[in-house]
C-alpha cells in the first residue's frame, strides 16, 4: 500500500485571488468559451450588472451604460457610488461590501461580496472608478493584483460605478461574446424593473409593463387568451397558454433570473393548479393545467439564499425576518388574484378551461401507448447499448453538473469513437439507427410508438417535463455531410416539435469536427475550415501530408479526444426573437412545396461552390 505523506508543508493558505483562480467553478460555475448561456464570461457581466441594477432598486441612478468593444466589457451606472476610502477594498478583500448591511441594501441579489472580486480575481484587465460627491477614486488590476491605486482626483462627472474588465485568456482560452446572450441578459433586467434604460452597445432597452413585455417578446405569437398579468407588493406574475408541448417558465427573484427555478417557481406551480381546481370546482390533473403553458414569476426577497454563488436556483423558505414562507405568500397572492381575474374575464377563463380538457383528452389518448412504451424503454436500459451513460448529472447536486454532456450520434464506428474518447465522468453518449422519424406534424403519441425517439427522451429524462433534463449539454455529432446534416434537422425537428425548451433554453449544440488534417513529421495541425487548411499548409511548409475526414467514424479515439476536450468546439442552437418554431419547421419540415424548391435551387450552386472549394 502507498504511504502518502501528511505534515505541515501541506497545509496551505491561499489568497482570495489565488483560490478563485484555483476553484473558478465554485464561484462562477463553468469557465467555457461563450458559445453556451451559462459560460462564465457571462457570469463575470451578471456579476457587475447586479451591483448596478441594485442601486436602481434602491432609488439611485435611472440608467445603465454597458459596451463590449472585443474582448473589453465597461459597465458604468449612475448610482450613489462606492465610498471612495473603500473602492480598493470592496473589489479585493473577501467578506467585505455594503450588503451585509440589510439597512443599505434591501432586497438585492448579491450578498456575500464576493461576486466583483471573482470578475477582479478572473480578468487580466480590471479597473473600477467610483465617482461621489465632486471626487473620483480609480485603481487598476492585472489578474486580481493592485497594478496603481490612483489618488482621489476632483471631476464634474455624475455619481456612479464604472467596471472596466476584460476576462483572462489564461482561464477562458479563446472565448468570445454572443450579443444574443447579452442581449436577452439585459433584457430581462429591463423587465423586473420598470423605467430603467440600458444602453448597450448603441442600443436602448426598457420597458414599460414588465413581465408582460417579456412574455410577448418570447413567445413568437399570441397565447391563447390574453396574457394574465397580476402585480402587488414584492411579487409579479403574467402568464397564458399556447400549443405548444410543455411548460415554459421565466423566474427571478431581485432581478436575477433563477435559470434553475427554486423555492418560488415550485410554489407557483402549486399555487396556480390549486387555484384553477378551486375556480373550476373539478380535481384537474395538474399536468393538463400546466401542459402548453408559459409563465414568468418574479419576487423579491430579504436576504435570499441561493443554492450556488452563481444565483441559479433559490433556496429561501422564508421572504425575510418575521415574514411568511415564500410557498404561503405566492399561494395567497394567486389565490386572491387570479381567481379574482377569472371571474372578472370571464371568456379567459372558458378558453383556459377549454385547454385544459384538451390536453386532459390527449393525455388519455395516448395513456395506454405511454404505459407500454415506458415498460419497454426499462426492459431495453437493462441491457441498453444505445446509451453509454456518464457519472455526473445535471439535475444532482454535483458542482460539476453544468459539464454533463450527451452526444447524440448515428453509428456504430461514430459512436466507437467518442465512447473511447470521452470523459466518463461527465459525459455520456447515445447512438441513433439510421436516419429517425420525421416528425412535423405530428403529436406527441408518436414519441411513445417510436423507439428510437421513446429511448432518446428516456434517457435524456425528459418524459415529464424539461426540469429533469439529466444532462446541461445535449450535443448533436453528426458527419458533416448531405446525411449527416438531415439527421441534424430531424433530431433539431424532434426538439423543436415537442421540447422546444431545450433549445430555448440554451441546451442544445451542434457539435465542430475538423475537416481536415494537415501535417509533417513535426507537426499535425487540425482545421475546420478552408481558411484554417490554407494557414495550416503555409505554416508547416511544403508538401504536408493532407487528409480530408468525410466522417466522425473516421475519426480515431486517439484523434477524437482533442476534439471533445476542454478545446470542443461547439455552434449554440439559438432561437431569435423573431423566430418562430412553427414557420421554420414547416418551411424546412413540411410537404414540398414550390417555395422551398425554389430556395434549394438558389441556394445549390452556392454549396457547390463550397464544397469545391474544400476539396
Amino acid at each position: 500500500m502507498t504511504v502518502v505523506g501528511y505534515s505541515e508543508e501541506h497545509i496551505k493558505t491561499l489568497e482570495w485571488r489565488e483560490h478563485i483562480r484555483l476553484r473558478p467553478g465554485m464561484y462562477i460555475g463553468k469557465l467555457g468559451d461563450g458559445s453556451s448561456q451559462d459560460d462564465g464570461i457571462y457570469v463575470l457581466l451578471k456579476e457587475v450588472m447586479d451591483n448596478a441594477v441594485d442601486e436602481y432598486m434602491m432609488g439611485f441612478g435611472k440608467k445603465i451604460d454597458v459596451s463590449i468593444n472585443g474582448r473589453e466589457v465597461r459597465v458604468r451606472d449612475y448610482g450613489r457610488g462606492i465610498p471612495l476610502g473603500k473602492v480598493l477594498d470592496a473589489v479585493s478583500r473577501m467578506n467585505t461590501g455594503a450588503k451585509y448591511d440589510s439597512k443599505a441594501f434591501k432586497k438585492s441579489v448579491g450578498l456575500n461580496g464576493v461576486g466583483v472580486k471573482a470578475v477582479n480575481a478572473l480578468s487580466s484587465k480590471f479597473i473600477i472608478r467610483s465617482v461621489r460627491d465632486g471626487q473620483v477614486k480609480v485603481s487598476e488590476f492585472e489578474h486580481g493584483i493592485t497594478v496603481m491605486d490612483h489618488p482621489q482626483q476632483p471631476t464634474t462627472e455624475d455619481n456612479g460605478v464604472e467596471v472596466i474588465f476584460q476576462p483572462d485568456e489564461e482561464m477562458f482560452g479563446n472565448y468570445f461574446y454572443i450579443s444574443e446572450y447579452v442581449d436577452t441578459m439585459l433584457r430581462n433586467y429591463v423587465y423586473l424593473n420598470s423605467g430603467l434604460v440600458i444602453n448597450f452597445n448603441g442600443t436602448k432597452f426598457f420597458s414599460k409593463n414588465g413581465l408582460a413585455d417579456l412574455l410577448n417578446e418570447n413567445m413568437g405569437k399570441e397565447g391563447l387568451y390574453p396574457l394574465v398579468h397580476l402585480r402587488g407588493e414584492d411579487i409579479e406574475l403574467a402568464f397564458t397558454h399556447g400549443q405548444q408541448y410543455g411548460e415554459d417558465y421565466y423566474s427571478f427573484v431581485n432581478g436575477q433570473n433563477t435559470t434553475q427555478g427554486g423555492t418560488h417557481l415550485a410554489a407557483f406551480r402549486e399555487a396556480l393548479v390549486r387555484t384553477i381546481r378551486d375556480f373550476y370546482k373539478k380535481e384537474y390533473d395538474a399536468s393538463d393545467i400546466r401542459s402548453s403553458i408559459i409563465a414568468a414569476i418574479s419576487i423579491k426577497v430579504e436576504e435570499p439564499i441561493f443554492e450556488s454563488q452563481t444565483k441559479t436556483k433559490l433556496g429561501s423558505k422564508d421572504m425575510g425576518p418575521g415574514g411568511q414562507s415564500v410557498r404561503n405568500f405566492i399561494n395567497e397572492f394567486i389565490k386572491k388574484q387570479l381567481d379574482d381575474y377569472l371571474h372578472k374575464n370571464s371568456e379567459t377563463a372558458r378558453i383556459l378551461q377549454q385547454k385544459i380538457q384538451e390536453s386532459e383528452k390527449e393525455r388519455k389518448a395516448i395513456s395506454s401507448i405511454q404505459k407500454l412504451a415506458r415498460e419497454r424503454a426499462k426492459k431495453v436500459s437493462l441491457h441498453n447499448k444505445k446509451l453509454r451513460d456518464c457519472r455526473i448529472h445535471y439535475n444532482t447536486n454535483d458542482p460539476r453538473k453544468l459539464e454533463s454532456t450527451i452526444f447524440i450520434t448515428e453509428g456504430d464506428s461514430a459512436s466507437g469513437s467518442i465512447t473511447k474518447s470521452r470523459d466518463v465522468e461527465t459525459q455520456a453518449v447515445f447512438s441513433l439507427r439510421g436516419k429517425p422519424l420525421n416528425t412535423y406534424g405530428l403529436t406527441k403519441k408518436i414519441v411513445y410508438e417510436n423507439e428510437e425517439f421513446n429511448l432518446l427522451q428516456a434517457a435524456l429524462n425528459i418524459e415529464e417535463e424539461i426540469g429533469d433534463l439529466r444532462y446541461n449539454n445535449v450535443i448533436i455529432a453528426t458527419d458533416a455531410d448531405v446525411d449527416g446534416m438531415h439527421i441534424r434537422l430531424l433530431l433539431l425537428t424532434f426538439f423543436l416539435q415537442f421540447f422546444p425548451d431545450l433549445v430555448k433554453k440554451g441546451h442544445v449544440y451542434i457539435l465542430q469536427t475538423p475537416l481536415f488534417r494537415v501535417r509533417n513529421k513535426k507537426e499535425t495541425r487540425y482545421c475546420y475550415t478552408p481558411e484554417e487548411k490554407g494557414k495550416a499548409i503555409k505554416a508547416l511548409g511544403p508538401n504536408p501530408e493532407i487528409t480530408r475526414f468525410k466522417g466522425l467514424g473516421e475519426i480515431s479515439p486517439d484523434e477524437f479526444k482533442h476534439f471533445i476536450g476542454k478545446d470542443m468546439r461547439l455552434e449554440p442552437v439559438r432561437m431569435r426573437k423573431q423566430d418562430t418554431i412553427n414557420g421554420y419547421l414547416e418551411f424546412y419540415m413540411g410537404k414540398n412545396t414550390p417555395e422551398r424548391q425554389d430556395f434549394i435551387i438558389e441556394n445549390l450552386r452556392v454549396e457547390e461552390d463550397k464544397v469545391m472549394e474544400e476539396v
